[in-house]
C-alpha cells in the first residue's frame, strides 16, 4: 500500500519549503522544477513526474503518486521513451528505497512481473532488483 499523498497541495505546501523567485540566471531544466513545484501534486503529468523524480526533487511525496501510475502501466512514458517514468524510479539511489521499503517492495513486484522489457530499462531493473 502505498502513502496517501494530498493531490491538491504543491511540493512546496507539502515540504513547507518556498523556493526565492527566480533570478532569471537558472538553467532551463531549473526554472522548469521551480515552476513544477508549485503546481499541484495531482496535476503533474508523467513527463513532470519522470523529470521530478529525475532532480530528486520531493521523493516521499512524488514516488507513491509515479508507483500509483507504474502499478497500471508500467511502461508510462513521459516525453522521452516507452518506460521512461520507470527508469527514473529505478534510478533513485538505495538509500531512498531504505527511506520508503513499502514503495521499494511494490516498484521490486511491478518490474519482476514485466515480460516485454525495452532493453534501455534492462540493466536499470537488474541493478534495482541486487540492491
Amino acid at each position: 500500500m502505498t502513502r496517501s499523498v494530498n493531490r491538491g497541495c504543491s511540493l512546496e505546501e507539502l515540504e513547507r519549503d518556498r523556493w526565492p523567485a527566480l533570478s532569471g540566471g537558472e538553467t532551463r531544466l531549473m526554472a522548469t522544477v521551480w515552476q513544477l513545484r508549485r503546481k499541484p501534486v495531482g496535476d503533474l503529468t508523467v513527463e513532470d513526474l519522470r523529470l521530478m523524480i529525475g532532480q530528486s526533487e520531493g521523493l516521499t511525496h512524488l514516488l507513491p503518486l509515479a508507483v500509483d501510475i507504474l502499478r497500471a502501466d508500467p511502461l508510462a512514458e513521459g516525453d522521452l521513451y516507452e518506460g521512461d517514468l520507470l527508469a527514473a524510479v529505478l534510478s533513485r539511489n538505495a538509500e531512498v528505497w531504505r527511506a520508503i521499503p513499502e514503495l521499494g517492495r511494490e516498484v521490486r513486484s511491478i518490474v519482476s512481473e514485466l515480460v516485454d522489457v525495452p532493453s534501455i530499462l534492462e540493466p536499470r531493473i537488474r541493478e534495482f532488483l541486487a540492491r
